[in-house]
């Protein structure tokens, strides 16, 4: 077995020169544990022309395969829910549900966990284990309780922190419903993202405690870091404190938008050229207040044979939708069903940029039990309220 210490003091020193990795303890934790435990069977690695190429531990040598383990990029170890690596013969297809994060990541988002010694934290979604791993080295393990969803992913995590001298509470059920065992927590992370952050973390975590989670819609970006702190009233205050992307939790997972789209938005109940242009969508922040203004909104783009570009907006909860068209630089909206979706939005994004474009981290926030509701400073045009069901 190859000694990968060096590559860990380089991965150390990298996250110190990145400016996330601050704290001593969090460094001796990031030079004490092995990432290479954490991705067997294997991992995924993005092919050329599309796919996936399988590398296996067992099939690699060991100076290669800790060269993969040390790169600073998130490594995908599941494919559409049950494949690994070791199982497919060569290039596949599917969509990523289980990977490594990267370093970079999980490490900023440690640090900003705030931890002190004797804290117990509850992690949302163990996935390989590596995050799991660090906090056990950082707080002992008797005080980390990681949850994963998926018992073949949980089953995995638990082999690789066995192998790293841990055992944790591991935790295979809903991650969104957190486990009570050693409630109220001081800290929760979750290292999957969920459209809000559900009370029953809020419920979980000790006065004062802080919960840490990517908050946003379906979309695979546009979301935010929110850090919330729980008051004695049982709500709980924060902002979002940056961007960040994870995975969906799979609770909350939704197949991608299928089918014929100009069949589905053949009947409109109106038609108008757009002030905003709907390729706003496409970067980070608007999309984030894109889905605050209308939260179960989903966004695709289709190109037609001729080359034509197409984006659609639905909300099948509420059966609404919008579709675009391009001509010479302006969009036509046609919109259907009981919700206008594009004139929320619409409005949305002028508001912000007559607010003179603010970033994602003056977003605040406050959590109750009953709402969710996002504002930015006093503008009374960038104030959400979302009503939990």
């Amino acid at each position: 077995m190859t000694d990968t210490a060096p590559q860990r003091q380089a991965l150390a020193g990298r996250l110190t020169q990145l400016g996330v990795l601050s704290s001593h303890p969090w460094r001796a934790a990031v030079e004490a544990v092995p990432r290479e435990l954490f991705l067997h069977p294997g991992v995924f690695l993005p092919a050329d022309g599309g796919g996936w190429r399988p590398v296996t531990t067992a099939g690699t040598d060991p100076a290669d395969w800790a060269r993969i383990a040390y790169r600073d990029e998130s490594l995908t170890t599941q494919l559409d829910g049950h494949l690994t690596a070791d199982q497919a013969g060569g290039l596949v297809t599917g969509s990523p549900t289980s990977s490594s994060t990267t370093p970079v990541t999980v490490v900023d988002m440690l640090e900003k966990l705030e931890v002190a010694d004797g804290h117990h934290v509850m992690e949302i979604g163990t996935g390989t284990g590596y995050s799991a791993a660090l906090m056990c080295f950082r707080l002992g393990e008797d005080n980390v309780t990681t949850v994963e969803v998926d018992p073949d992913v949980s089953a995995r995590a638990d082999a690789a922190l066995e192998a790293a001298g841990y055992s944790t509470w591991t935790v295979t059920g809903d991650g969104l419903l957190g486990h009570p065992r050693r409630a109220p927590y001081d800290r929760v992370v979750a290292t999957c993202a969920v459209r809000r952050i559900p009370y029953t973390w809020i419920r979980q975590t000790k006065p004062g405690g802080i919960i840490l989670a990517t908050v946003g819609g379906s979309w695979h970006y546009g979301t935010g870091l929110a850090k919330v702190t729980v008051a004695e009233d049982g709500t709980a205050m924060g902002r979002i404190i940056g961007r960040s992307s994870f995975m969906q939790a799979r609770s909350q997972a939704e197949a991608p938008i299928a089918g014929d789209l100009s069949a589905r938005t053949a009947y409109a109940d109106s038609e108008r050229e757009s002030e905003v242009s709907p390729l706003r969508l496409e970067e980070w922040m608007p999309a984030f207040l894109a889905q605050l203004a209308a939260p179960g909104a989903r966004f695709t783009r289709v190109t037609s044979m001729d080359g034509t570009r197409r984006l659609y907006l639905f909300d099948p909860d509420r059966e609404s939708f919008a579709s675009f068209t391009e001509n010479d630089g302006t969009w036509t909206v046609r919109q259907g069903g009981p919700v206008a979706l594009w004139d929320a939005m619409e409005q949305t994004l002028t508001a912000w940029q007559d607010a003179g474009r603010p970033d994602i981290t003056a977003v605040q926030l406050h959590v109750t039990q009953e709402t969710h509701t996002y504002w930015i400073d006093d503008h009374p045009a960038l104030r959400w309220q979302h009503h939990l069901i």
